[in-house]
């Protein structure tokens, strides 16, 4: 099985990916991209600590994981979707990339509404979120003390929604992502609870005006609805199958499924493939499948099922770049 594309117009400028120590040229990334995962978190709502990775306690770790898979195959940069509300820590992130050679794309949104933070969205319209992002965007995050750090987001997400139609307050912040990102050239990755209502959100964020080559709906493995995912591609989004490994929610036999499907469909070029480590049980030092869970274990079935590596290539590199930049295949 080989790839195949729709090109996007060409920008007639180089392919830039925003990272936390500043600007990356697309071309200089030659190896693998996680497109969704968290290196910094903090969900946990039943005070057990569980659904946490912790700076201080688990950053080290986290660094000696990406190091490795950087060693042993390449890995090239992480798209980290820890948004507003979900404990994200820029500087922590920059730690991260510098002491493991891994280049790493921050982010800035509202995740789904449990998490929504009442101090950000309590009677905010549309275009006071907007302006919030967008300020990010142009002046940097604070981090979890407030103070100002100068790091600025890559990519907003992963804006959330839960149900197969979004609440009122993620309406609202998924509108609020899409005017963000066509002010600010930035794309939207989102997060779709449990595979749900990925067609809603991409509704919405076409029609406050994003282009749909700028959108990827996440979480798409968890959801055994092959129709959907090509509905998704056909209208030009890109779909994640990003919870690779997480065997609790789906098993890994289903997700290589719904992925051969998707590529026999003929849509090789809107695919993500990632392992959204969300708790520090999942790192390899407690035992977990880690972050290398896509390369030491899904493609090599993915290869065994018959796809190249010209096509590996277009799924865990050249995707991710088009998604974050908007680039055509003929500049990625």
């Amino acid at each position: 099985m080989s790839a195949s594309s729709t090109p996007h117009p060409h920008r007639g400028t180089e392919p830039l990916v925003h990272t936390v120590a500043g600007p990356l040229a697309a071309a200089s990334v030659s190896g693998p991209v996680l497109a969704h995962e968290h290196l910094v978190l903090d969900l946990d709502r039943r005070n057990d600590g569980a659904a946490v990775l912790d700076a201080q306690r688990h950053g080290p770790a986290v660094s000696r994981e990406l190091a490795q898979l950087r060693e042993e195959y390449g890995l090239s940069l992480v798209i980290e979707l820890t948004c507003r509300g979900m404990g994200r820590d820029p500087a922590a992130l920059a730690r991260t990339a510098r002491d493991s050679g891994v280049a790493v794309v921050a982010a800035t949104g509202w995740y789904y509404e449990p998490f929504h933070p009442a101090a950000d969205l309590a009677g905010a319209s549309v275009e006071q979120l907007a302006a919030t992002l967008t300020a990010e965007v142009r002046e940097g995050m604070a981090g979890p003390d407030g103070a100002p750090t100068g790091i600025r987001p890559g990519v907003l997400g992963e804006v959330g929604s839960h149900g197969e139609t979004p609440s009122e307050p993620e309406t609202r912040v998924l509108r609020a992502a899409a005017h963000t990102a066509v002010a600010t050239g930035l794309s939207v990755a989102t997060h779709a609870q449990l595979g749900h209502g990925g067609l809603a959100q991409l509704d919405l964020l076409t029609g406050a005006g994003l282009a749909p080559h700028r959108i990827c709906v996440g979480h798409q493995d968890l959801l055994t609805a092959p129709a959907v995912h090509r509905r998704l591609a056909e209208a030009g989004a890109y779909v994640a199958f990003d919870t690779i490994g997480k065997d609790s929610y789906q098993s890994d036999q289903e997700r290589l499924r719904l992925l051969l499907a998707f590529l026999e469909a003929g849509h090789a070029d809107r695919a993500l493939l990632s392992c959204d480590i969300s708790r520090h049980a999942y790192l390899r030092s407690e035992g977990g499948t880690g972050y290398g869970h896509l390369f030491r274990s899904f493609l090599p079935a993915l290869r065994a099922a018959g796809v190249d590596d010209e096509l590996i290539d277009v799924l865990t590199r050249r995707n991710p770049l088009r998604f974050l930049t908007g680039a055509s295949p003929e500049e990625i």
